[in-house]
């Protein structure tokens, strides 16, 4: 029965994943969630707050390895595209300089979001070296306020930064 449970659980979990970024009051909630997430952060001077719910062993802290490391240097790590209309796909390029000791290994980008999707250099950035990281934005189908956030994992410590991007989506007009 427990086993049951569980992976009716699961389905359910991966059905709302699959179907998340069609459902637009699902959308609508995350939009909220991640605006809010992003004004906690800025209150917080840009570190995440994470609410303690689980009874299972925390996660370690992040351990600074030894050794000379890379770090990042963005020009700016959030971007407002204002006003804009539905269906309209714009982009954004931010720019970094590698401050640290090391050469820079960006390792992946992820984005909180399907319509959201960032490019990054594939090669070691050098000690001293710049590269720009381009973050597309889709607002097909998201009207309102979109708060987005891409986390870009590398060698640095720590090893994951935040870039963010937000707008406010005009609904497009349904003919009649």
């Amino acid at each position: 029965m427990k086993n049951l449970t569980r992976n009716t659980l699961i389905v359910a979990l991966l059905t709302m994943v699959v179907f998340a970024c069609t459902n637009k009051e699902t959308e609508s909630r995350i939009a909220r969630l991640e605006g809010k997430v992003a004004e906690l952060e800025s209150k917080n001077g840009g570190r995440a707050v994470t609410p303690s719910t689980s009874t299972t062993t925390p996660a370690q802290p992040e351990v600074k390895p030894d050794g000379p490391l890379p770090a990042f240097a963005f020009k700016e790590e959030n971007h407002d595209f204002g006003t804009i209309n539905e269906g309209d796909i714009v982009d954004h390029t931010f720019t970094f300089t590698n401050t640290g000791e090391a050469p820079l290994i960006i390792s992946n980008a992820s984005a909180s979001c399907g319509c959201t999707v960032p490019q990054w250099p594939k090669e070691p950035i050098p000690v001293g070296g710049s590269g720009d990281i381009k973050v597309q934005f889709n607002s097909r189908n998201k009207p309102g306020i979109q708060n987005k956030t891409v986390t870009i994992t590398a060698n640095t410590f720590p090893t994951a930064t935040k870039l963010r991007i937000k707008a406010n989506v005009n609904k497009k007009e349904n003919p009649s």
